[in-house]
């Protein structure tokens, strides 16, 4: 029996989905979770053999929800997503996610593709894999990336600066540098482009 936990903001398509998996007979969901914060505390207490994250959850997104259970269990994730950005894909995969999949996988795909990440194989969704291979390499270092990911809640320079340890104006200049880089005329814009593009 495959032990899984489910977790998505969305109640509807995620007790849709556990129903349906529940008719597989070699699967059992254990857990279901709205936040990327109750996925957390729910993968310590169930312990699953594989978490199905949904990437768009708050207050963080799935795959800082994926970083922390792979911190602590030996759980396998899963990350489910209605935007497969494929920088979002090299994030994932080099956090150890061992499936990517789109919103628009039909459940009964999608329990094969838990069967194989069971088994330790990993799965790509072939279109976001060719994206992935064609997309340009991220031109932001990991200081700027950073910022921009504090900047993206709307926080103050102040705020950025104690939340990443910096100085407000070191912080201004790797914000300063990212714009000119993404060649956008503010650090919002430019959280956003970065956000877009799946580098934060």
């Amino acid at each position: 029996m495959i032990r899984l936990l489910l977790a998505d903001d969305d109640a509807l398509l995620r007790s849709a989905l556990a129903a349906l998996l529940r008719l597989e007979d070699d699967l059992a969901v254990l857990a279901e979770a709205a936040t990327s914060t109750e996925a957390v505390l729910l993968a310590r207490e169930h312990r699953p053999d594989i978490a199905v994250l949904d990437l768009e959850m708050p207050p963080a997104d799935g795959l800082r929800a994926a970083e922390e259970i792979r911190a602590e269990l030996p759980a396998r994730i899963i990350l489910v997503t209605r935007h497969a950005r494929p920088g979002v894909l090299r994030r994932a995969l080099a956090a150890g996610v061992s499936g990517f999949v789109p919103k628009t996988t039909p459940a009964a795909r999608l329990a094969e593709i838990i069967r194989d990440v069971a088994a330790g194989r990993r799965y790509v969704d072939p279109d976001i894999a060719a994206s992935a291979l064609t997309e340009d390499a991220c031109p932001l270092t990991d200081r700027e990336l950073e910022v921009l990911r504090a900047a993206r809640t709307g926080a103050s320079v102040n705020e950025i600066a104690a939340q990443v340890h910096l100085a407000p104006g070191t912080v201004r200049n790797y914000l300063s540098a990212a714009m000119a880089k993404l060649e956008v005329g503010s650090r919002h814009a430019a959280a956003h482009r970065a956000w877009e593009e799946g580098w934060i």
